[in-house]
């Protein structure tokens, strides 16, 4: 299969970019579309056929239930038994945007691949040009997970898919980089008090303002969960080839970790704040200046990947506050490692 990839802007071609892309969803095929948060891969949430393909092509495991995304809101109650006064509260607060709902599902009417066998579905309204365009003019709802391989670093730029899917979809729509970087957070809404099952770009403390209490537990029962209620709750992710090591931001013990490194052979890469550029790393990949969180989790998985294309044969990438957006950034970076930290 030829992988073909389409630029999507404000132009005539745009047009017929999206007509193939509509035709490929209603044929049963699977397309990459950019979000706020990172490149989704997508069929019609209703089409069992076209779903499975999804599975296919990432190599995910078909346990890992998949996020429906929607144009409009008022498309929510064709797919959830009962919407919650908080989803309704939450939906006029942050949609469109990166926060997924999950609600009780109407039995019968998505892809039994999309929920996994559950009874809940996770939903959520992109806040993305081409995304909303892409929906609105197919206007049915799309499954759609993060268009890479399992287990590799989301993809936040089309060429990233491009490396992870190459002949295994037909198409990318090309709507340059995504602005967050990392996936939405996943609140479970069918418990009271509400539960953070992925931390993201609407943080606790957001949505505390609008419904009251949150939980976000600091380490989720994964193990319990045979068939977890989120995507990413239950295998690594966001790994590149070479392996992680999470390490504290202190430039004292960064520059010894290295040094004891570079002694051992290794090639180092490391991720952190600019002040640290000078410790003697062999790769050196940027967050941005000390504290700036948006900036980190916008370069995350592209510096992950960017190692992929380096001698390096460790990664060492400094950690952050869990305050606000940092708890999302630490909870790709721990999966990254694999829990490994530096010591």
């Amino acid at each position: 299969m030829e992988t073909i990839r389409l630029l999507v802007d404000n132009n005539s071609n745009s047009e017929k970019s999206y007509t193939q892309a509509v035709d490929l969803l209603n044929n049963g095929e699977v397309v990459a579309f950019p979000t706020e948060t990172v490149y989704g891969l997508g069929a019609v949430a209703t089409n069992d056929r076209g779903v499975k393909k999804i599975f296919e092509a990432k190599g995910r495991p078909s346990d890992n239930p998949l996020i429906v995304h929607i144009g409009t809101i008022e498309e929510v109650a064709n797919f959830i038994e009962e919407i919650p006064e908080n989803a309704l509260k939450l939906m006029d607060t942050f949609w469109p945007g990166p926060l997924t709902l999950i609600m009780k599902a109407k039995p019968g009417i998505l892809a039994p691949s999309v929920t996994a066998g559950l009874t809940t579905v996770g939903m959520r309204m992109p806040d993305h040009e081409v995304a909303l365009d892409l929906l609105r003019k197919l206007k049915k709802p799309v499954a759609a997970p993060s268009a890479n391989r399992s287990g590799k670093p989301s993809p936040t730029k089309a060429e990233h898919v491009e490396e992870d899917l190459q002949g295994r979809i037909p198409l990318i729509l090309d709507g340059g980089a995504t602005g967050i970087g990392i996936e939405s957070t996943v609140l479970d809404i069918t418990v009271n008090p509400p539960v953070i099952l992925r931390p993201g770009g609407v943080t606790k403390e957001m949505l505390e303002e609008v419904i009251g209490e949150v939980i976000q537990p600091t380490k989720l029962q994964e193990k319990l969960d045979s068939t977890p209620k989120a995507p990413g709750m239950k295998y690594t992710h966001y790994a590149p080839n070479a392996p992680v090591y999470l390490i504290e931001s202190d430039q004292m013990t960064v520059s010894e970790a290295i040094s004891k490194l570079s002694n051992k052979g290794e090639k180092i890469a490391l991720l952190a704040p600019l002040s640290f550029e000078n410790l003697g790393a062999d790769f050196f990949f940027p967050y941005g200046e000390e504290g700036d969180q948006e900036m980190m989790s916008s370069k995350l998985y592209d510096d992950l990947r960017a190692c992929d294309k380096t001698q390096a044969t460790i990664i060492l990438a400094t950690t952050t506050s869990i305050q606000g957006v940092g708890a999302a950034i630490m909870n790709r970076l721990e999966k990254a490692a694999g829990g490994n930290w530096y010591k």
